[in-house]
């Protein structure tokens, strides 16, 4: 690739992220992370032959804070659906788990308190 397009290319992403709401930016980045943590978990049809916890765990406690932090700036309607995500990611999370956390130390329970499973 040429830097001439490379650089188009840079110029074309700056522009779009320039026309995003920050809302937006924040639900789109937090939304890439569920899905990462979605894959993980073997939620996706077939998956569960690459059902990777440790990596699960790492995406949906960032998740978290992430959701966590950005919530108290975009505003209650938005960040309840990115709440509702995370939580079925961590009942998923602890259904999987062969060896179960304690109360309020699964991934992100830091920040969300203790998640029952259903």
């Amino acid at each position: 690739m040429s830097d001439s397009s490379q650089n188009d290319q840079s110029v074309t992403a700056v522009r779009d992220l320039a026309a995003l709401a920050a809302v937006e930016i924040v639900s789109l980045h937090a939304v890439d992370l569920m899905t990462a943590a979605a894959v993980k978990l073997g939620l996706f049809e077939g998956g569960e032959d690459k059902r990777d916890l440790a990596e699960a765990r790492i995406l949906i406690d960032v998740l978290a804070g992430f959701v966590d932090a950005a919530a108290r700036n975009i505003g209650h309607h938005h960040a309840a659906p990115l709440r509702d995500g995370l939580s079925t990611l961590q009942k998923a999370f602890r259904e999987y788990s062969s060896i179960q956390d304690e109360p309020g130390a699964a991934p992100g329970e830091r920040y969300t308190g203790y998640v029952a499973p259903n």
